[in-house]
């Protein structure tokens, strides 16, 4: 299979490191036009120059707002009235027992992981409906099936976006967008490893020892956290035309995390 996005243009946000970084390059890689965006100019220019030094000749450029707020996304769409590829991966997770977690909180991690991609999704898809073809995908998480009692707020909103997601995929119908979701497990982000090598640092273990404990939390059937290429694989595929009946779907790149065959 030869994925090929030449002439499409993708908005990921989130996209500076980790799974979002990931999956711009692979969208990148497949010929598509790539918007990278983040909080800082900073992050956001690292990002682009890293992404075109990666892949010479990738067309690429970026936008610096924070689209887990009202005026973020108004500035985002400024500058993206229309686009073809809408990559909702913009997320944070803060463990915290859930007798701990205030209302202000709970908002931060709603906004960010949730309304943001609403907010986007309802300015986007309608012109890709009109032009009778789009691909929206949201990073959700296995924790929207397996809500996590040490971070409650966090499996809510992933499991909120399952439902907008699916609910987005009925309104867009038969226009030829199709919207889905993406459930990763634990995955080998730019995060995830600075927080193990922390951890072990601080408790003298190695990183190995520490991502084992981790995977204990969050057993799978390989044994080891997915790398976030893994994960990138499965957008790009998504947001091909060869995936044209694939809507309304939650994907997992989970490693065999959640014990149920369907």
């Amino acid at each position: 299979m030869q994925i090929n996005l030449d002439q499409k243009t993708a908005l990921v946000t989130g996209s500076t490191a980790g799974i979002g970084f990931a999956i711009a390059q692979g969208l990148a890689a497949a010929g598509a036009t790539v918007i990278i965006n983040g909080r800082t100019p900073e992050r956001v220019d690292a990002a682009v120059e890293r992404l075109q030094t990666d892949l010479p000749g990738a067309k690429v450029s970026g936008i610096a707002a924070d689209a887990a707020t009202t005026s973020g996304c108004a500035k985002i769409l400024t500058r993206v009235p229309q686009t073809d590829i809408l990559i909702n991966n913009l997320g944070v997770f803060t463990p915290h027992s859930f007798f701990d977690i205030l209302d202000d909180e709970w908002n931060r991690v709603l906004e960010t992981n949730l309304l943001s991609g609403m907010r986007l999704s309802r300015a986007l898809l309608p012109p890709m409906m009109e032009q009778g073809w789009g691909r929206i995908v949201f990073i959700s998480s296995v924790m929207a099936t397996m809500p996590p009692t040490a971070a409650l707020h966090y499996g809510v909103s992933k499991a909120a976006q399952l439902a907008l997601s699916r609910g987005l995929a009925k309104i867009a119908g038969n226009s030829g967008v199709t919207v889905n979701s993406v459930l990763p497990a634990l995955t080998l982000s730019d995060g995830v490893s600075d927080m193990i090598a922390a951890t072990a640092k601080q408790t003298g273990q190695s990183d190995a020892s520490v991502t084992r404990q981790l995977m204990a939390g969050t057993p799978t059937l390989l044994n080891r956290p997915a790398t976030v290429t893994e994960v990138a694989n499965m957008v790009v595929y998504l947001c091909s035309p060869q995936a044209s009946a694939t809507t309304g779907a939650a994907l997992r790149v989970d490693g065999g995390a959640v014990d149920s065959i369907l």
